[in-house]
């Protein structure tokens, strides 16, 4: 029986997808995504992007990926696991979001692409393509879902049944086609345990997030010389780089295993320390503790405003 094109990419994709380390890998059909955008237009006019002024940018191409790639068929998003083996947050006195542990993702998933997609045109030939990583406008939870690798919770984040949440996204969008997955139905049901655990009341409603009042928004995206709003004080629970409150309480991520990437691996020294360790830390041990790693965005400047802040020392802006 003859193989078509279209299987022979599905299935060389999702080979070389497993060779590589990744957990699933999705095909959808490229095309405008309508309905994502009434809703980000809805989203973005409630300003719940805060200060990120990047999300209201390249409106189009958010939801078209043919404006990122010129003659796309398909998107193909790929998963990532990044559970660690031990939780530091327990350990460590103030909490850094685990998905930060190791080396930044956005370089060891988009290195990891780059050797695929080299390894695919080996074997198809030449075809056009590029790799995202949460990287350029692109919705990677919407595209995630459309290929079937779950359904976008309450907590806005995407769900999957075998793994639950603590997973990278990334995207491949090619001019390929492909054999299509079908999307997964919505198993969040009555459960709101995301939205009665956010100690900022980031979650509203169901699926939508105000990012203008989520801890990682205030730790990661407030520059470091800007003030996190007074109104936020004492609500932060020791988090001082990103947030997984929201995350930790979904039952969904009982099914979490503990990844196998060694650059996800901490630091040796993120697990000594403790919470005068950090009050103290000076610029050589960010440094060290950080090298090739996402906390570097916050820079030292900004991780030693969080602290203050979750200590209480912080100056209060009236601002809520």
């Amino acid at each position: 029986m003859k193989v078509s094109a279209a299987e022979r990419h599905t299935r060389l994709f999702k080979e070389k997808a497993r060779a590589h380390g990744f957990d699933f890998c999705g095909i959808a059909r490229a095309g405008y995504l309508e309905e994502e955008a009434a809703r980000l237009e809805a989203w973005l006019k409630k300003d719940m992007h805060g200060k990120m002024g990047y999300l209201a940018n390249h409106f189009d191409k958010r939801l078209d990926p043919t404006k990122l790639v010129e003659g796309a068929r398909s998107v193909v998003t790929f998963v990532y696991n990044y559970f660690p083996e031990k939780d530091l947050t327990e350990e460590t006195g103030y909490k850094v979001a685990k998905y930060a542990y190791g080396k930044d993702y956005h370089h060891v998933i988009k290195g990891k692409l780059r050797q695929l997609a080299d390894e695919l045109r080996q074997e198809i030939g030449e075809f056009d393509g590029r790799v995202f990583v949460d990287s350029a406008p692109v919705m990677e939870r919407a595209w995630a879902e459309k290929s079937g690798m779950g359904w976008i919770g309450k907590n806005s984040l995407l769900l999957n049944r075998q793994m639950g949440s603590f997973f990278f996204l990334a995207e491949f969008i090619t001019d390929l086609e492909f054999v299509y997955d079908n999307p997964v139905g919505d198993y969040c049901g009555t459960c709101t345990r995301c939205m009665d655990a956010c100690p900022t009341d980031a979650i509203p409603e169901p699926y939508v997030v105000d990012g203008s009042r989520c801890i990682s928004y205030f730790t990661i995206e407030l520059k470091a010389q800007e003030d996190i709003p007074g109104g936020m004080k004492g609500r932060f629970e020791d988090w001082i780089f990103g947030c997984d409150i929201c995350q930790d309480v979904c039952p969904w991520n009982r099914f979490s295993k503990p990844h196998g990437e060694p650059s996800f691996a901490p630091h040796e020294g993120l697990e000594d320390m403790n919470k005068p360790a950090w009050e103290e830390i000076t610029r050589e041990v960010f440094n060290e503790l950080f090298r090739g790693s996402a906390v570097k965005r916050a820079k030292l400047e900004g991780l030693q405003r969080n602290i203050r802040f979750v200590k209480g020392e912080e100056k209060e802006n009236p601002a809520n």
